[in-house]
């Protein structure tokens, strides 16, 4: 009887457990199956069996379908695991102790020559490149509320993330002026926190400015020369006086550091809106400084530039035509789509076009010199560059014994192809391999005769680009020339980018000059390009060209049609799947060859190899000329961060070799006391190849 209430009480509190017990022990067995009820059961039976059950419940278990892997996934994967490799990596680099072994960070540059008595004496302007400076915001649109002087460019980058159409649309300049849309103010960041980090951790002039600030400067003879570099260098002037506010602090810092001359550190594109300034302060006004002759002679000691892209990059070409470069052309050929507007609608690749084509800096850095400097479709500078594996790369210790006794060595690391890198664009891996004369090269009259019928209706929405107005067989007459070298790659460039080349023409040039005394080249268009201008009358100033080799650098490319429709997507891209040999210099689609990663040897060191290299015509008053290579040494780990003795583009700014010879010079060094030239690369020979009037 006690069993059976217990049975009772089990099923009204479990019913649905229960109903399976008592199914189960009394449902009426089958003839043909062997039952274990065959026989009564005692109470006991009873009273154990539902013991058990109610001690260890059986539940059934769903088996769930697995979910099917999306690409969407993958991505979120990767982003997720880059993104704890980073915050990781920065936890080790901020809150490890520093005196662990192997961990402990050598001594700055900045401490050691204080200890051996150097002091500030040169004042330093510093001159960030593009890019790198900050922007903040003084005036937007609606959607831009709360954000008034915030950081729009460099910093967190958080509104990308927040409000991207917006974020974009504020960073781009009106179309027909290049100067600011109207209710959009975005301005420079003042003041050495312009550009002395890009992003969180990643230091551009930090690095640097500390190692002054140990040997005595501080912000009374130190300044950073920020200016929006999305404008024309002209426009800088025209819209912020940028141009007249650097006089002014350069005058100042004169004056109240006992007259001292100043030393000038630009980088990258900031080497040549420098030059720029250079005969624009000397020029009478209304268009120039006032300055007079003899103005740079009076307050300028020295010029250190750094990565200096003199002569133009290849890498700008890519950008212009597609928005993309190898790092780009890689991942879409690793996922296809994820950049374009058919997977997922971003439509990245086409905002960013949109965005940089309102930006006349952009041309600044278009190849300057013609084939004259960067070959014609049969030759290049570069003729006898030698492409090697990642660890075979400059082993040489002394700049002696590369340009010396290592000819033999170094052939035997030859590839047997001969790239053509004069070819900048070709359309097609077998047209590298082809003769000129098999070539087919349309007449650059031909193609600007295609670029009078574009259409002026495009349904393609706000993110249209030039190539919407571009019918499809315009498109197509681009690839029918196999071939653009840096000369006729001006006309391909007017069109497919007919109103920013308009634009920016009127105030950058990219050729040579026959005769700088012809009043033209005084005109402000020409005063960046270091083939058309002189230097000024300054015979005790020094230049010196500083930047890194022995990292592969984009020189050309090999391109192709999109098979796209041309309003979801950009018409021209770089073919990935084109390759060269195992050990050769074109990798999924582009040319490498000697430089910093992005700027290549013959842009960055050419004008102190030949160029200016003692009196020439760009050089009348024979300033000195110094080249200061750094080859290239990647960090050994990653807790060495980017490396004490990197030679890369930016990185490079952290360069101990490098600070050091910046220390030096701003406290009184000349070039002959910093030990002249020290050259790994070619750039000699290369310079000896090019065949310019001097």
């Amino acid at each position: 009887m006690a069993a059976i209430l217990r049975f009772r009480k089990l099923c009204f509190l479990e019913p649905v457990k229960c109903s399976t017990v008592s199914v189960q022990s009394f449902e009426k067995p089958k003839n043909d199956e062997k039952q274990s009820f065959e026989q009564p059961q005692k109470p006991e039976s009873l009273v154990s069996a539902i013991d058990r059950v109610l001690e260890k419940p059986k539940s059934k278990k769903i088996k769930k379908q697995p979910k099917e892997w999306r690409c969407v996934d993958s991505c979120c994967w990767l982003i997720g695991y880059l993104c704890t490799s980073w915050w990781l990596l920065l936890f080790l680099c901020n809150f490890l102790p520093a005196n662990l072994p192997g961990l402990r960070v050598p001594e700055a540059p900045g401490v050691r020559l204080k200890r051996d008595g150097l002091t500030a004496l040169h004042p330093v302007v510093l001159v960030p490149g593009i890019v790198t400076g900050g922007l903040e915001l003084w005036e937007g649109r609606p959607c831009s509320e709360g954000l008034f002087r915030k950081r729009l460019w460099g910093g967190s980058f958080t509104e990308i993330f927040k409000r991207p159409l917006c974020w974009l649309e504020h960073l781009s300049l009106d179309n027909e002026t290049g100067l600011d849309p109207p209710g959009i103010r975005v301005r420079a960041v003042p003041g050495l926190v312009a550009a002395d980090y890009f992003a969180p951790g990643y230091f551009v002039w930090a690095v640097l400015i500390e190692n002054l600030a140990k040997i005595g400067y501080e912000q009374k003879n130190m300044y950073m020369a920020a200016y929006d570099w999305r404008l024309s260098f002209q426009n800088t002037e025209i819209r912020d006086q940028s141009l007249s506010r650097l006089k002014s602090k350069i005058e100042l810092m004169y004056v109240t550091n006992g007259y001292k001359k100043v030393v000038v550190v630009p980088h990258s594109m900031g080497v040549i809106y420098f030059l720029h300034f250079l005969k624009w302060v000397e020029a009478p006004p209304p268009v120039g400084g006032g300055g007079g002759q003899g103005w740079c002679a009076k307050h300028i000691k020295a010029i250190m530039n750094i990565g200096p892209a003199f002569l133009g990059v290849p890498k700008a070409v890519a950008n212009i035509l597609s928005a993309e470069g190898r790092d780009v052309a890689f991942i879409r050929s690793m996922a296809p789509g994820l950049l374009d507007s058919e997977t997922f609608g971003f439509q990245t690749l086409q905002h960013i076009m949109r965005v940089s084509r309102t930006w006349d800096s952009v041309i600044s850095l278009v190849p300057r010199g013609g084939e004259t400097i960067w070959g014609d479709l049969n030759r290049s500078p570069e003729v006898e560059n030698i492409c090697y594996t990642s660890k075979a790369r400059y082993l040489q210790s002394s700049s002696k014994e590369y340009n010396g006794n290592d000819t033999d060595a170094k052939r035997s690391f030859h590839v047997k192809e001969l790239p053509r890198y004069g070819r900048i664009i070709s359309f097609g891996k077998e047209k590298l391999e082809l003769p000129s004369s098999q070539l087919s090269i349309i007449d650059s009259k031909e193609l600007m005769r295609g670029s009078a019928s574009r259409n002026s209706n495009t349904s393609c929405g706000e993110v249209s680009s030039e190539y919407d107005e571009m019918s499809r067989n315009n498109i197509k007459k681009v690839a029918e020339s196999d071939a653009y070298t840096a000369s006729t790659l001006l006309d391909l460039l007017r069109f497919v980018a007919p109103k920013m080349m308009k634009r920016a023409e009127a105030h950058f040039s990219h050729g040579i000059a026959e005769d700088l005394d012809d009043p033209k080249y005084t005109h402000y268009k020409y005063w960046s390009n270091p083939l058309e201008t002189k230097l000024p009358d300054a015979p005790d100033m020094e230049i010196f060209c500083s930047y890194g080799v022995g990292i592969p650098t984009e020189r050309s490319y090999v391109y192709k049609l999109s098979s796209s429709d041309r309003c979801k997507s950009i018409p021209l891209q770089i073919d990935s799947s084109a390759y060269g040999s195992d050990n050769g210099c074109l990798k999924g689609g582009v040319h490498f060859v000697d430089g910093d990663e992005s700027v290549p040897v013959v842009s960055a060191g050419f004008m102190c190899a030949k160029g200016w290299r003692g009196k020439t015509r760009f050089n009348p008053s024979g300033i000195s000329t110094y080249i200061r290579e750094h080859q290239h040494k990647a960090p050994s780990s990653l807790l060495e961060g980017r490396g004490t003795e990197s030679g890369a583009h930016v990185d490079i700014m952290g360069n101990v070799a490098f600070i050091e010879d910046v220390l030096r010079l701003a406290g009184g060094a000349t070039g002959a006391e910093l030990g002249g030239d020290r050259i790994y690369s070619d750039i000699m020979k290369m310079s000896e190849r090019i065949n310019i009037r001097l």
